[in-house]
């Protein structure tokens, strides 16, 4: 059921409802190994190749197993599980109860003992704590900018000195693309998405005292999805 507050929609009730309940099947077998349509793993081939590039950037830097990481909007731990591999301390959490459960299931296989893990059931805003560096994945597609904006304000206090965000750009072909798509809803795709200029993140994160360091843009069929690094 579409929850409305005072007439406009709640997307946050939306998401929360969907990623534990018909979502939650569809997105777990795309973020894992699951059998999926050639859509679907469209979507797992592009969303995986964000995951590296934020890895790559981190484990370049040569000092991960320094960082305290926090990985607001985590899933089922696709960055979660590399970060912490590789010595980091991980703070990771979801709006969706089942999606942290299944998180903690493979976090439990891919690691003997996961000491540098803490995980917790909680929209955005609700995450508190100091961090070196803030990630939000693949998050901001379910939120209008105006939303987007106070999520991401609230990450900028949380980091220390870097946030890593991506987002569904929004120009002309991607724009297009994405009303003939609606014309297929499917049963169990999400109900709404919402797609970003590059220039209203980008003035965001400045007015909140980032400047983006370094872009990465992943490209696949289905999936579109730009990558920012920004340091204070």
């Amino acid at each position: 059921m579409t929850t409305i507050i005072k007439n406009k929609i709640d997307d946050k009730a939306i998401v929360k409802e969907y990623f534990n309940a018909k979502g939650f099947d569809r997105w777990r077998n795309i973020y894992g190994d699951g059998t999926v349509n050639k859509v679907q793993r469209d979507i797992r081939v592009g969303h995986q190749q964000t995951i590296e590039k934020v890895v790559k950037w981190l484990t370049d830097d040569g000092n991960l197993s320094n960082l305290s990481i926090c990985d607001a909007g985590c899933g089922v731990g696709s960055l979660t599980i590399p970060l912490a591999c590789e010595g980091a301390t991980v703070f990771a959490s979801d709006i969706s109860s089942k999606m942290v459960g299944e998180a903690a299931e493979k976090i439990k296989q891919a690691m003997k003992n996961p000491a540098n893990v803490r995980l917790a059931v909680q929209d955005l805003e609700s995450i508190r704590g100091e961090y070196d560096t803030v990630i939000c994945l693949d998050v901001l597609i379910h939120y209008p900018t105006q939303d987007a904006a106070k999520m991401i304000a609230h990450l900028s206090s949380l980091a220390k000195s870097r946030l890593i965000l991506s987002f569904a750009p929004k120009t002309p072909f991607l724009t297009v693309l994405k009303k003939i798509g609606e014309f297929f809803p499917g049963p169990s795709k999400a109900t709404r998405a919402y797609q970003h200029k590059e220039e209203d993140i980008i003035k965001i994160l400045q007015d909140n005292g980032f400047k983006v360091n370094r872009k990465e843009m992943t490209s696949t069929s289905f999936y579109y999805s730009r990558l920012l690094e920004a340091v204070r």
